[in-house]
């Protein structure tokens, strides 16, 4: 590409909008041209974040998202729930493409999102429009989007590690449990009680049993696969979800997902067709590393990458399938997947300014 790729960040000094600068500084196609920052405003990004400085020491800029699209050519939003959908109109995605880093857009059914995200929908006119941007499974439709809805860290670790087994019917999908354990970044930059270093430290615990808000967005993505062919049931906003309990932990570690599935195995499934299943939609995907049968894939091991590991183990006494899996929630949990799909969305290869191993140790 002769022409750099103008991309703009509206919640820049975030975790994930930090890492959205990082990765971009980097990318041979593309570059930062708007630090955007409500509480930053005319200071020096690299001063906000120590790790930039001399490599963008440009002031930040405010949130004014409609002047930013005249500059534009993608814009980035790693914002809280109910921002992008309360300023996105037709006439910003008329001159820019929007990647969002919330969940506004994840959910086809508004009234899903209400429920669970507690908050009034403000563009509802736009979701059916936005793509669900786990390129692996929605490729083309990212290619050809102007919205692209940025999946969450949680969702993509389960829904990828599950998606094999779902859409070829290898399990039963209403037994599904998904256990995960994140690290702290995970809960953002913000001032909180609960992730200050001695509230963390020397512990782990579960949050949000039975209310997480990523639940809806699993069971919504999974059901997708599971009911796929199926035109009446695909035709409904949000399809016909399937059920799951999904319990996430906090650990104390700054980044890493690690998710632990389990499922009933459909009568007679042999481990072989489960290995087949999983070669089948991710043997020629650079950014899935499936480890096999046997296999417990680590958080170290793809901590600053764009990478997601995979491995399983079948329990023959129960009859179920442990599906574990791990990725970085920063990079292919975040801002890493943000690229992937800019690099869709602009025709370009899909890895490029992603091509880069695990940090270690």
């Amino acid at each position: 590409m002769d022409k750099k790729i103008k991309a703009g960040i509206i919640g820049a000094t975030g975790y994930a909008g930090q890492e959205v600068a990082r990765l971009l500084y980097t990318h041979p196609s593309a570059e930062v041209i708007w630090y955007g920052s409500r509480s930053y405003v005319d200071q020096s990004y690299g001063k906000v974040y120590g790790n930039m400085a001399s490599f963008a020491d440009e002031p930040c800029r405010d949130d004014d998202i409609a002047a930013l699209a005249g500059e534009a050519d993608v814009i980035f939003t790693a914002t809280p729930q109910g921002y992008l959908a309360g300023v996105l109109n037709e006439e910003i995605l008329s001159k820019c493409k929007v990647i969002d880093l919330s969940a506004d857009y994840r959910l086809k059914d508004v009234s899903v999102y209400e429920k669970w995200y507690k908050i009034e929908h403000k563009s509802p006119e736009l979701i059916k429009e936005a793509v669900y941007g786990l390129c692996e499974i929605n490729r083309e439709d990212v290619k050809k989007a102007r919205l692209v809805a940025n999946p969450g860290c949680f969702t993509t670790c389960s829904i990828m590690s599950l998606y094999p087994l779902v859409k070829d019917h290898l399990i039963d999908p209403d037994t599904i449990i998904i256990d995960a354990k994140s690290g702290t970044s995970g809960a953002g930059r913000g001032a909180k009680v609960d992730n200050l270093y001695c509230e963390v430290n020397e512990s782990i615990k579960a949050y949000g049993v039975a209310t997480h808000r990523h639940t809806p967005e699993i069971e919504e993505q999974l059901g997708y696969a599971f009911h796929a062919g199926d035109e009446a049931v695909m035709a409904i906003p949000g399809g016909q979800p399937i059920c799951i309990n999904f319990t996430p932990h906090l650990v104390p570690m700054n980044r890493g997902i690690l998710a632990t599935c389990y499922a009933k195995l459909n009568e007679g499934v042999t481990s072989g067709q489960i290995t087949a299943a999983y070669e089948k939609y991710y043997g020629n995907e650079p950014f899935v590393r499936f480890l096999g049968e046997g296999a417990c894939p680590q958080t170290r091991w793809v901590e600053g990458s764009n990478l997601l590991d995979i491995g399983f183990v079948v329990d023959p006494r129960t009859g179920r399938i442990i599906v574990m899996g791990a990725l970085d929630n920063m990079v292919k949990g975040a801002a890493g997947q943000a690229v992937q799909n800019m690099n869709l969305m602009f025709g370009l290869p899909e890895t490029e300014g992603l091509l880069f191993p695990p940090v270690f140790p």
